[in-house]
């Protein structure tokens, strides 16, 4: 079948947004509120396995303080973080990573419709758009965020969602991915998924991303595929995408 839309996620696919930005966005927000927490780069690691940034937060704190949250506290924390994310993002500390902005406008020159698939909130899709995908944002069709589902990443809603709203067989199009979770959730909504490892994802056993149609270790021109096909060109193009369908 061919391919008629790439699908992104964005924490860790677009950019390296989880350690450099959320995990900065956090412990800014726990120094700020009170919260007697800081997450360097390796604590934040395992907190990844809880999906979304109100849930980590709940979670961080019935872990810390063995009660449930209150949930007015818990919005003004999310609320916070959301703050420091977007000053995060307007202060230029992070650029797309390697390849991505070349394969967003070759797919848009090819005519491959293409949308965001992620469960982070809108806010902090919304402030990455802005700061880091400038008029490439035009080329995104459909943003698929976590305020349109009830269930996140691994579980396939989002994905289920965008088909859905593209009006596309899920055969017809490729997830861009760099997580387990973000995999399970693509391979759960019948979409093939291509995984581009980020930081946190190089930690992982690659055993996990085993039914990926590739693993790459990023997209970019030094980057280079773990498993899957061999890339012909010396690089990750549109082509070689297309061919994984």
């Amino acid at each position: 079948m061919a391919l008629r839309a790439l699908l992104w996620d964005v924490d860790g696919t677009l950019a390296e947004t989880e350690r450099d930005g959320h995990r900065r966005a956090f412990n800014r927000a726990f120094a700020e509120q009170g919260v007697p927490l800081h997450w360097d780069g390796q604590a934040y690691g395992a907190w990844l396995a809880i999906a979304g940034g109100r849930e980590r937060i709940a979670a961080a704190l019935r872990q810390l303080e063995g009660r449930e949250p209150q949930p007015e506290r818990l919005e003004a924390l999310q609320a916070c973080k959301q703050r420091h994310y977007a000053a995060l993002m307007a202060a230029g500390s992070l650029d797309l990573r390697p390849g991505v902005a070349e394969l967003i406008q070759a797919a848009a020159a090819a005519g491959v419709r293409q949308a965001i698939v992620t469960t982070s909130g809108r806010t902090a899709v919304r402030a990455l758009a802005q700061r880091l995908l400038g008029e490439l944002a035009d080329a995104v069709e459909l943003w698929v965020c976590g305020d349109d589902v009830r269930r996140k990443k691994p579980d396939p809603e989002a994905y289920t969602l965008a088909l859905q709203r593209l009006g596309l067989a899920c055969g017809a199009a490729l997830a861009i991915e760099d997580s387990p979770a973000g995999l399970a959730a693509a391979l759960a909504a019948g979409v093939p998924c291509v995984v581009t490892l980020s930081h946190y994802g190089l930690a992982e056993p690659l055993e996990r991303f085993a039914a990926a149609r590739a693993l790459l270790t990023g997209l970019g021109p030094a980057d280079r595929v773990l498993r899957g096909p061999a890339c012909p060109e010396g690089r990750i193009t549109l082509s070689y995408l297309q061919a994984l369908l």
